[in-house]
């Protein structure tokens, strides 16, 4: 099979559409519904209507952790001054040590001695190219823990941090009503859209609600490369999925009911498990699944998600469901009509014309 072009994923998207604040409330945002090739507009809170009972809505659980950190890089000797950085940790490693996007990255070398506040310090152990630095921290399990919490901020998306500044409005906004399991560098944003009272009465209409786990990684925010492409592979990121969970599916799938994910990151998750799931044990790993149109959709049913960057895996992850011209059109209509992009931005449904 001829891999696509990405070109064919390409679009305009102007500045304005990127919404740099979530709506107010939550579930307050616009949601536009596409059916095979039928577009509607809704507000969010109304998703009942698009949905029967039978369906179940399966979210990711994750907490995002506050993995933006400024500091000062410390003196080496009497001739050097100290230095103000910026730090976004992006994986942790068995030893304790943390891969991470050091700004400014030329001001480091290895032994530097880092401070983020009185209780939070860290050393350069070793460097790499583009900013990046393996940091170890010199506090450990629950002092590292809360060092982080007391220095750090979230780490919204950068074409949001080009914009302004990451503040104390972001620690509830960039975090899900179901998180819970701390580990990601990013939010499952297509999640930051449900209250607990919309997840209440969805409920009480005869649809369920599971989650799975899917640490989000740095790599979400990163461009395609040709290498991946070409091999099929995204950036590895770590999951976990409840023998109840899987239970829950299978439930589902022998009654007729839609398996329905929300966010591409539970998507590529169950994706990802979906030779499993005859299975009656809990399943946890690590997936670098490309979902690209060509692919078979073997577990998702329907999606719920936002809009996605141009020539972005995510965008050819909708395009794989839908159809690429589909989604151009959806697109297209929501650039027109005033729609917002992005992780803080407004969401679609996506059901296949198969439904």
């Amino acid at each position: 099979m001829n891999e696509p072009d990405l070109a064919e994923f390409d679009f305009q998207l102007p500045d304005e559409s990127i919404a740099l604040r979530p709506a107010e409330p939550r579930d307050a945002c616009r949601l536009l519904v596409v059916k095979g090739d039928q577009i509607s507009d809704l507000v969010f809170r109304d998703i009942g209507s698009c949905l029967r009972p039978g369906d179940l809505l399966i979210g990711n659980d994750t907490r995002v952790l506050p993995a933006l950190l400024f500091g000062k890089r410390l003196a080496r000797d009497e001739n050097s001054s100290t230095v103000d950085v910026q730090v976004n940790l992006l994986e942790r490693f068995a030893d304790g040590g943390w891969d991470c996007l050091c700004k400014p990255g030329r001001r480091f070398r290895v032994g530097d001695r880092i401070e983020f506040g009185a209780s939070l310090s860290a050393i350069v152990k070793s460097k790499g190219d583009s900013g990046r630095v393996r940091l170890v921290f010199e506090q450990a399990d629950e002092a590292f823990w809360s060092g982080l919490h007391e220095a750090g901020k979230m780490p919204i998306p950068p074409y949001i941090a080009k914009l302004r500044p990451s503040d104390d409005a972001d620690h509830q906004d960039y975090q899900t009503v179901f998180a819970r399991d701390e580990g990601s560098v990013a939010a499952p944003t297509a999640g930051l859209h449900f209250t607990d009272e919309l997840i209440s009465s969805l409920k009480a209409q005869g649809v369920g609600f599971d989650t799975v786990t899917l640490h989000v990684g740095a790599g979400t925010f990163a461009g395609l490369t040709q290498a991946q492409i070409d091999t099929g592979k995204l950036h590895s990121e770590y999951y976990e999925v409840r023998s109840e969970t899987i239970a829950q599916i299978q439930e589902t799938k022998a009654q007729g009911g839609r398996v329905i994910a929300i966010g591409t990151t539970a998507a590529r998750t169950l994706e990802s498990i979906a030779d499993q799931l005859t299975s009656s044990e809990a399943l946890a790993g690590t997936t670098d699944i490309f979902i690209k149109p060509g692919y078979r959709y073997q577990c998702v049913d329907a999606l719920i998600t936002n809009f996605h960057l141009p020539r972005s895996s995510l965008f050819m992850l909708v395009c794989a469901l839908m159809g690429t011209e589909t989604m151009q059109t959806a697109y297209r209509h929501a650039i027109e009509t005033g729609y917002r992009f992005y992780s803080y931005g407004d969401a679609c449904f996506l059901i296949p014309d198969h439904d």
